[in-house]
């Protein structure tokens, strides 16, 4: 058997040519039309067990929540105060009163297309339980903040400062147990994004 010395001198004396790294220009061309952005971007929620709404305000976005949730039955919490007049507005004070909360309405700060993914940090809410704790979730993007691929993302949260951030796809699953895709496995039950 060699020793240590003539297997590194071995390698050494048979290393491939050093060849220069591909470049990634290609990954950051120009984005697609912010149309076909959205519409790849409800593609791929839809298909991950989420749904998209298309809204123009506010005040669509209550009236859609009205439309698929007993909004008298049960506790619903937003960050904003644009949703009153369903919503308990969240004061941070105290995480145990999100024990019982159903729904959670939150901003997000981006959206990505190619996997239907929303960016969201404590820039927006510094409770880091907020996006996992209630059994259904609902989050706003402005339309015109939406990227094509992760790449762009990156490339807008890579040089940013926040002590917590994470990428939202679709409601909480896993299909480890039996090959069975179970929903609301570890966090919410169900995503609706609104495309406002």
């Amino acid at each position: 058997m060699a020793s240590r010395e003539d297997i590194l001198k071995a390698v050494k004396q048979n290393q491939p040519e050093l060849l220069p790294l591909p470049g990634l220009d290609h990954f950051f061309e120009e984005e697609t039309d912010l149309e076909d952005q959205i519409a790849q971007f409800t593609t791929i929620v839809e298909s991950i067990g989420a749904k998209v709404h298309r809204v123009k305000n506010h005040q669509e976005i209550v009236e859609q929540i009205k439309k698929e949730f007993n909004t008298g039955a049960i506790r619903i919490v937003a960050t904003e105060e644009h949703y009153n007049e369903i919503a308990k507005p969240f004061t941070g004070l105290d995480n145990h009163e999100l024990a019982d909360v159903e729904l959670m309405i939150l901003p997000a700060h981006f959206a990505v297309a190619e996997n239907g993914a929303c960016w969201v940090n404590d820039d927006l809410y510094k409770e880091r339980v907020l996006p996992f704790i209630p059994q259904h979730l609902a989050l706003v993007v402005k339309k015109e903040n939406f990227v094509a691929t992760m790449h762009h993302a990156y490339k807008r949260i890579g040089d940013k400062k926040y002590g917590f951030g994470t990428f939202i796809a679709g409601p909480s699953k896993t299909a480890d147990i039996e090959q069975s895709l179970i929903l609301g496995a570890h966090g919410p039950r169900s995503l609706v994004v609104f495309v406002m």
